[in-house]
């Protein structure tokens, strides 16, 4: 039999945690493959849904015809952590990988919690957790109680060294029992949850673009060119109205064991915010995937309420224009959208 069904089950065959291989979770909780709303005919609507893989250590969260992003998700674990006996003293530190939103680092600089960036890669979180353990890196500044997460649907904290599923489950269900602690009160959503915090800390609207089965020695040539333009430089060109800000190639040196991460990413950041991101991975089924993510801020009083693949949909046609994708790879649509 195959695994998870096979390529003719709703899934595909992929135990994915996300719009496009969830589909039955999805469809439960009123929604489509772009996380859009649909018409339930009159059916009764889960207040809340979760998904994970097959080893339950990537998650996804649904409220009632509404998607929580995995960046989101990981933001507002850390503004609601009061509401998690875990961190009821408080959390010392937080990190998301260099590709996640900017959303979580807003949260900690609002609330004076040191905060990180990393390459993609659990490793990088394991040492910020064991960051002045006397076994490990004594004399380190200590950043635990501690969470963490990336865009690709994994979250933590420091009780265990790698991305936990139902972990991040059930801390979204304690949030949604505390704050719904008075059954006389009308029931507050995720959605609701989700919107009060942008209003205090604005959204950062997101999607990745996943091309999977590329070429890959087309691959490797458009991200090597791309990171030649960069050297020639980039700093104030403009593409579709967005002015370039920042143009470099992700490096990170670790705070915790001084190990230096070179060749991350492609990044350019642009004067209002935006951010685009090309990633090459060489994990996938066939050939290469690669990953654009896409990313523009909106502020608590800018409108924080449309749909966040509608709002990035200038920034792909940004990327396809700096990258030369499709005449590269062959490629006019993404393969998964989340």
């Amino acid at each position: 039999k195959e695994d998870f069904g096979g390529a003719a089950s709703p899934s595909h065959g992929h135990a994915d945690p996300n719009l496009t291989h969830a589909v039955e979770l999805v469809k439960i909780m009123g929604l489509n493959a772009k996380g859009e709303k649909i018409d339930v005919g009159g059916a009764t609507v889960p207040c809340f849904g979760a998904a994970a893989d097959g080893d339950a250590d990537r998650n996804m969260i649904l409220g009632r015809q509404f998607f929580v992003s995995p960046s989101d998700s990981l933001a507002l674990l850390v503004s609601n952590a009061a509401c998690i006996p875990q961190f009821k003293d408080g959390l010392k530190g937080v990190a998301r990988s260099m590709p996640t939103s900017g959303a979580l680092e807003r949260v900690a600089t609002a609330n004076n919690i040191p905060f990180f960036e990393t390459p993609t890669g659990w490793k990088f979180f394991g040492n910020l957790m064991d960051s002045g353990n006397e076994k490990y890196f004594p004399g380190k500044p200590v950043y635990t109680p501690f969470i963490c997460g990336e865009e690709s649907f994994g979250t933590g904290s420091d009780h265990v060294r790698e991305k936990d599923g139902l972990w991040a489950v059930l801390a979204w269900m304690q949030i949604l029992a505390v704050r719904n602690s008075d059954p006389a009160l009308p029931f507050v959503s995720v959605e609701e949850i989700a919107s009060e915090h942008w209003r205090v800390y604005g959204r950062n609207y997101y999607a990745r673009y996943d091309y999977e089965g590329v070429d890959k020695a087309a691959a490797e040539k458009m991200m090597a060119d791309m990171g030649k333009s960069i050297e020639d430089g980039m700093v104030g060109k403009e593409f579709g109205g967005f002015k370039i800000k920042v143009a470099d190639i992700f490096q990170y040196e670790d705070p915790i064991d001084g190990s230096i991460s070179k060749n991350q990413g492609v990044r350019w950041m642009f004067e209002d915010g935006s951010r685009v991101i090309f990633r090459l991975s060489g994990t996938g089924v066939a050939g290469a995937t690669v990953r654009v993510y896409l990313e523009k801020y909106a502020g608590p009083s800018e409108d924080i309420f449309s749909h966040a693949f509608t709002v990035v949909e200038p920034l792909a046609a940004v990327a396809k224009e700096l990258s030369g994708l499709t005449e590269r790879l062959g490629r006019e649509a993404p393969t998964v959208i989340t």
